[in-house]
């Protein structure tokens, strides 16, 4: 092992202790698993925002119904992942949810294959 590697294996674990020992140490690593998840978030839709503005000519050449099929699906499964935690925690809601995104790729896959038959 490198002393590279020994080096930052001992900051991950100096960073651990103080979030263990100090007192608001969880707190504040919440805080910044939050931060991450916003910077992640943002990173997401920033990608979305360009694959659209790559992808306009093709979305719009699809139709009116098949651009609303596609959108609603990709609004069924965002929805659909944001209720995981809750629907997973009985039977029906875990065939609920494989519902909703079995239906949400169904839909997205039929749109992709109707637009590249052509």
């Amino acid at each position: 092992m490198s002393l590279a590697t020994v080096r930052n294996i001992l900051i991950v674990l100096v960073i651990a202790a103080l979030v263990v020992l100090l007192p608001g140490g969880g707190s504040g690593a919440n805080a910044a698993l939050q931060a991450l998840y916003l910077v992640f978030l943002a990173t997401l839709g920033w990608f979305a925002m360009t694959m659209y503005r790559q992808h306009r000519a093709a979305l719009y050449s699809i139709g009116d119904r098949r651009r609303a099929i596609l959108y609603a699906a990709l609004v069924v499964a965002a929805v659909a992942l944001t209720g995981r935690s809750k629907l997973w925690h009985t039977g029906t809601g875990s065939i609920v949810w494989l519902a909703l995104m079995a239906g949400a790729v169904y839909a997205v896959a039929t749109i992709v294959w109707s637009a590249r038959k052509y």
